[in-house]
C-alpha cells in the first residue's frame, strides 16, 4: 500500500514519496519546537533561542502545509476505495499534526511578544528614551515587528491552505459528477444500441413476412390456374 503510484504531476512524485517526506519534516519540526520551548524555559533563553531559529521552524511548518496540500489532492486520485480511505486518514493525521505544531509556534510567538513588551516597559521606566535605553528600545521594536510579521504570515498561510483544500474538494466533487454523467451517457448509448438492434430485427422480420405473403399469393394463383386449366 505504501507503493501507491499516484503521481503529483510532471515530476513523477508519488503519494508515498510525498507522505514520507512530510513525516520526516514533521519529526524535524516537532524536535525543533520542543528545543525552542526548552530554551524558552531555561535561564539562557534570551541568548540561545534566537529569532532566526523560530523563523526557520515557521518556514518548515509552511513547507509541511504545502506538502499536506499536495497529499490532499493526490489521495483523491487513488483508484481503490479501501486504499483511498486509508490514505485520506493518514493525510488528515499529518495535517492535524501540522496545525498542532503551528499552534505551538504561535503560542511561543505570543509569549515572546509579551516578554518583549514587558522588557520594553521596564526599559522605559528605568531610563526614558536616552542613551543605552533608546538603543534597547529600538531592538525591542525591531524584534516585536518581526514576531508580528511571523504571526501574520502564519495566519495567511493557514487561510491559503484552507482555501486550497476547499478548491481541491470542489474539483473532486466535480470529477465525481462528471464520472456519474459519463456512466449515464454510456448507459443511454448502450440502450440506444440495443434499441437499434431490435428495430433492425423487426425490419428483417417484416421483410420476410412480406416475402412469404407474396409467395403464398403467387402459389395460390398458380394452383388455381392449374385447377382451372385441368377442368377445361
Amino acid at each position: 500500500m505504501e507503493g501507491v503510484a499516484v503521481s503529483s504531476g510532471g515530476g513523477g512524485t508519488t503519494l508515498s514519496d510525498v507522505y514520507q517526506k512530510a513525516k520526516r519534516l514533521q519529526l524535524k519540526i516537532r524536535d525543533s519546537v520542543e528545543r525552542l520551548e526548552r530554551l524558552e524555559s531555561s535561564s539562557s533563553a534570551a541568548s540561545s533561542a534566537s529569532p532566526e531559529f523560530a523563523f526557520d521552524i515557521k518556514n518548515d511548518i509552511s513547507q509541511l502545509h504545502s506538502l499536506c496540500t499536495s497529499m490532499d489532492n493526490l489521495w483523491r486520485s487513488v483508484a481503490v476505495k479501501s486504499q483511498r480511505d486509508i490514505w485520506k486518514r493518514k493525510v488528515e493525521q499529518v495535517a492535524e499534526e501540522a496545525y498542532s505544531l503551528q499552534e505551538s509556534l504561535d503560542k511561543y510567538f505570543s509569549r515572546n511578544q509579551r516578554r518583549i513588551q514587558e522588557a520594553k516597559e521596564r526599559a522605559e521606566l528605568l531610563g526614558g528614551a536616552n542613551g543605552e535605553s533608546s538603543h534597547v528600545l529600538r531592538i525591542f521594536d525591531d524584534e516585536a515587528r518581526a514576531m508580528q510579521s511571523a504571526r501574520n504570515s502564519s495566519r495567511m498561510l493557514e487561510d491559503a491552505y484552507s482555501t486550497g483544500v476547499a478548491i481541491l474538494s470542489k474539483f473532486s466533487e466535480q470529477r465525481e459528477s462528471m464520472k456519474s454523467a459519463q456512466r449515464k451517457l454510456l448507459d443511454i448509448l448502450n440502450t440506444v444500441g440495443l434499441s437499434n438492434s431490435v428495430l433492425r430485427l423487426i425490419e428483417r422480420r417484416n421483410r420476410v413476412d412480406t416475402w412469404i405473403k407474396y409467395a403464398g399469393m403467387i402459389l395460390t394463383f398458380v394452383v388455381l390456374f392449374v385447377l382451372w386449366t385441368w377442368r377445361h
